[in-house]
């Protein structure tokens, strides 16, 4: 009896180890590079690599909130066939930015219609002349100025658009009987923020941007963040968007003063701190403190 089990254990040890120098061991045991979860009814959130993707799986259709990249959005695509057999609806870009639309061409000939602010669609397509990329490209096919609606099955999908923030195409795509809204970039959880003046981004109406989003949304509002500085922290309410106001608020002021005070650019870029800012982190200040030095220098 005891040898048997000393061989039977034997035999399977042997085979696990000869398992640990094979590809399909290590597929075995490693977790996907990928994280779904599930928010609230229908909605979820994708994230890999790029700006965090919503989703909703109705009876009716698959909405996606942004695509990641191609690799990404294949994953995600794999992903969700697997969940449901319902047909990919829509595609909705909160701003431009490849991290947010490169995956768009994973969906080609899947998605019945691709949409986005109508500057996005500006933006997109002048990157992708400069890069000379076009034909990795999937193009909204519709375009909104303010808001529109969609409905899927139960969900009725609006998206909002304040103005200037980020860049000067982002929108914010709320799903109202789940009641989540998507921000795309118009927040970076705690991580300094990426400021596209290319794109005609605005620290002072991101601002103003954010405080219609306060006011537009109640306090059982789950939002979606493009980024976090913890990626774990991809989601959350009304408070994180209060954080993101007011750490623009005290850098538009910061820089305000220092031009002021006869702080050349170059002085104003060497800071390693905003005063009052001790939450975010990350790499990013002084690209922050840059597009905010050139936006007041070009008003003034």
């Amino acid at each position: 009896m005891q040898r048997r089990i000393f061989l039977r254990n034997t035999s399977l040890s042997l085979g696990a180890l000869s398992l640990l120098n094979t590809k399909l061991f290590a597929n075995f045991i490693a977790d996907d590079p990928w994280k779904m979860k599930m928010l609230r009814n229908d909605v979820g959130i994708f994230t890999e690599k790029g700006g965090t993707i919503g989703y909703l799986l109705s009876k009716k259709g698959i909405v996606i909130v942004d695509a990641e990249f191609p690799e990404q959005a294949k994953h995600l695509i794999d992903e969700l066939k697997k969940q449901s057999d319902k047909p990919f609806d829509m595609l909705i870009n909160t701003h431009h930015h490849a991290d947010h639309t490169s995956g768009n061409i994973a969906f080609k000939g899947l998605v019945q219609d691709v949409a986005a602010h109508e500057n996005s669609l500006t933006n997109q397509r002048r990157v992708a002349i400069e890069k000379k990329n076009e034909d990795q490209q999937l193009y909204p096919s519709t375009t909104f100025v303010d808001s529109q609606t969609y409905k899927v099955g139960k969900e009725e999908i609006k998206t909002y658009y304040f103005g200037a923030g980020h860049t000067n195409g982002d929108a914010i795509i709320h799903f109202q009987h789940a009641n989540i809204a998507h921000m795309g970039d118009l927040v970076f959880n705690r991580r300094w923020a990426f400021i596209d003046r290319s794109a005609g981004a605005s620290v002072k109406n991101w601002i103003t941007v954010l405080d219609k989003t306060l006011s537009t949304f109640d306090n059982e509002t789950i939002f979606i963040f493009g980024h976090a500085f913890d990626p774990e922290k991809v989601t959350g309410n009304k408070e994180d968007l209060k954080a993101m106001r007011d750490y623009l608020t005290k850098m538009l002021d910061f820089v305000g003063q220092e031009i002021k005070a006869g702080k050349t650019k170059e002085e104003i870029l060497k800071e390693k701190s905003i005063p009052g800012v001790t939450e975010w982190q990350g790499d990013g200040i002084e690209r922050g403190l840059q597009a905010t030095y050139e936006e007041l220098t070009a008003t003034s």
